[in-house]
């Protein structure tokens, strides 16, 4: 155990159970914080996910907690070997491409042969209890520490240790977007987790524009296509679903075959976004025209997919928008319309 971890003391710490933590979110900013008060880390193109090592065994558990332990045994398998009693630890499952960079289009297992499959790593980056004690009230720097050590011990090629990294804000955007990265995060050294919050102790800054959106219908294929043309996406406000986009590129065959068949069991005859008039409607607007609507398949917002644009227009749309993937590890009901703060 180095100094810096020995410097850790854990027994005054409350106990807390190994049970899952409603993960810290990250509030959108236009530009990175500076100052000797932050540090940095990669953001990661990935699904979230919780780690918790427990007397029961593993669970790797989503935002909305779907069990990932299933889906990526190698990964449960991995924290299962991690030498402690009890842990939770969050990080980010990540599938690298040829480059080295995290794909998030490569997670889409079903558009992947197996003889193919990319590698899959589960990125940490906080620890939030270990061997029942909670950390949760200890700056991230030192939380950090600790989990750098765990890591280190396990040994295991799945599990890699996100380390803040060196520079300031200004070197640090420069190197990292000379790479193609999607974007950095940038935390208070003293922050303390909050499970659930997005107080903007922590803050991440994209390159790209790209977030998640509610899926609420599909419009009907054309020409040789099979199966839809576009999705119809929205996010909400207020507790109501608003209407983004279509989305009629990023497909594969696979992918719109996939997707339909999914799609198709949550059919409905009422239009969900509160900003598309009925069929009946004399006015068509949002981008989708009165005869369009009455062709389009409804469905029940509560499937969420991953979306790539250049930008949002006056009116509230996406230019140019590209679909990436399905996000399962997010409830639709807390997809919104994310402004740079």
């Amino acid at each position: 155990m180095s100094a810096a971890q020995k410097s850790v003391r854990l027994d005054a710490l409350p106990d807390a159970p190994a049970r899952y933590v409603e993960p810290m979110k990250c509030l959108l900013v236009d530009h990175l914080p500076e100052g000797d008060d932050w540090i940095y880390e990669i953001k990661f193109d990935g699904f979230r996910a919780i780690a918790v090592k427990s007397e029961m065994g593993i669970e790797l558990l989503s935002r909305n907690h779907k069990d990932f332990s299933q889906r990526y045994p190698s990964l449960a398998a991995a924290v299962k070997g991690i030498r402690c009693k009890t842990a939770i630890i969050d990080g980010e499952v990540v599938a690298m491409d040829e480059s080295g960079r995290s794909s998030f289009q490569l997670l889409q297992s079903k558009d992947i042969p197996s003889t193919s499959a990319p590698a899959i790593f589960y990125y940490l980056f906080d620890l939030l209890q270990l061997n029942g004690k909670d950390l949760t009230s200890l700056p991230v720097t030192k939380r950090k520490v600790l989990l750098e050590g765990l890591v280190g011990k396990s040994n295991n090629p799945h599990l890699r240790f996100s380390p803040a990294l060196p520079g300031t804000a200004a070197e640090i955007q420069k190197e990292m977007a000379g790479l193609k990265l999607e974007g950095i995060i940038a935390k208070k050294k003293n922050s303390k987790y909050e499970p659930g919050r997005r107080s903007g102790a922590w803050v991440k800054f994209k390159w790209v524009a790209e977030q998640e959106f509610v899926i609420g219908g599909f419009t009907q294929p054309e020409g040789s296509r099979k199966h839809f043309g576009a999705l119809i996406v929205g996010y909400y406000d207020g507790g109501k679903l608003r209407f983004a986009s279509k989305v009629g590129t990023g497909f594969s065959d696979r992918t719109l075959e996939s997707i339909y068949k999914s799609l198709h069991k949550l059919k409905t005859t009422t239009c969900p976004f509160v900003n598309l008039p009925e069929p009946r409607n004399v006015m068509g607007r949002g981008g989708i025209t009165r005869a369009e609507m009455s062709r389009c398949t409804w469905i029940k917002p509560s499937a969420v997919c991953q979306i790539r644009f250049s930008e949002w227009t006056r009116d509230g749309h996406l230019r140019h928008p590209s679909f990436l993937g399905m996000r399962e590890d997010k409830p639709a009901s807390e997809v919104v319309r994310e402004i740079p703060a």
